[in-house]
């Protein structure tokens, strides 16, 4: 009888203390759980994209010229030079000014052409 005393003494407050251990572990998974009301608001806000990766399609004036094997946009107003992607389009305006419309990548200063259409 004694033995069973001193078993339910000692485990007692270990199973009490597991307990407690176990329902402090639900409430914090609960609480970094991605359906929980506290978290779920600053989990579903979108991630603001870089000023660099924003596609937007934009107008670039200048003149096709040939530089090494590419062809690029120059613009000689802010001297700046793109590469252009579509290669077969620009060649059909080849030293001829242009309105080149497309998205800059800004990283590599490439333009993703969508149209290429003489200067007015």
């Amino acid at each position: 009888m004694k033995k069973k005393q001193f078993v339910l003494s000692t485990m007692l407050p270990v199973l009490a203390l597991t307990a407690a251990l176990c329902f402090t572990g639900q409430k914090t998974l609960a609480q970094n759980a991605p359906g929980s009301s506290s978290n779920s608001a600053a989990q579903q806000q979108p991630m603001q994209p870089d000023d660099q990766n924003t596609a937007s399609v934009k107008t670039f004036s200048g003149k096709i010229v040939q530089s090494g094997d590419k062809l690029v946009l120059t613009d000689a107003g802010t001297r700046t030079t793109y590469l252009l992607d579509d290669q077969q389009k620009a060649q059909a305006f080849l030293n001829k000014t242009v309105r080149v419309t497309g998205v800059l990548d800004a990283s590599t200063g490439t333009i993703r052409v969508t149209a290429i259409e003489p200067a007015a």
